[in-house]
């Protein structure tokens, strides 16, 4: 549902879920409640987005978070309407009361239940955010696993001062 991608070799293992090439591991079909408890815990364990799928949802009501340091922003530019939270940050960003995150970051503090979408410059940083945020308790949450690397081969990065 929201672009996420699959379980690991030993979560399918565990619920006996199917291989990409077909049949099932544990060698018989699940019941259907398994399926459910699939679907639901699929959308937990890779949240990742595609350049074409993060693009689509910067033209609706997603906050996107660089989680770069600052000198990576003026030097490499950034994704046009992000936000810039370093991830040695983000724990106490996304905890903060919202008049001291709209003061440090300019925008509005972003509920629990807003849809977040993170990103780095290649997608490890925006995956420990991702993984923070999610244990802080914001439900709708994903990152942009090709970063400004992939985003700059289809366009270019929003230059600052």
């Amino acid at each position: 549902m929201w672009g996420c991608r699959g379980l690991s070799c030993a979560a399918r293992v565990l619920l006996g879920v199917p291989r990409a090439a077909g049949g099932w591991t544990s060698g018989r079909r699940p019941l259907q409640p398994v399926n459910v408890i699939f679907r639901n815990l699929d959308t937990a364990v890779d949240c990742s987005l595609s350049y074409k799928e993060l693009k689509g949802l910067l033209k609706s009501q997603t906050t996107l978070i660089d989680v770069r340091e600052k000198w990576e922003i003026g030097q490499f530019g950034k994704i046009p309407g992000s936000v810039n939270i370093p991830l040695g940050e983000v724990v106490e960003a996304l905890q903060m009361n919202p008049k001291d995150f709209k003061e440090r970051y300019n925008q509005d503090m972003p509920a629990k239940s807003d849809h977040l979408v993170f990103s780095c410059m290649a997608g490890v940083r925006s995956k420990k955010a991702l993984d923070i945020a999610m244990s802080l308790g914001f439900s709708r949450v994903q990152h942009y696993a090709g970063g400004l690397e992939e985003w700059a081969k289809y366009e270019s990065p929003e230059k600052t001062q």
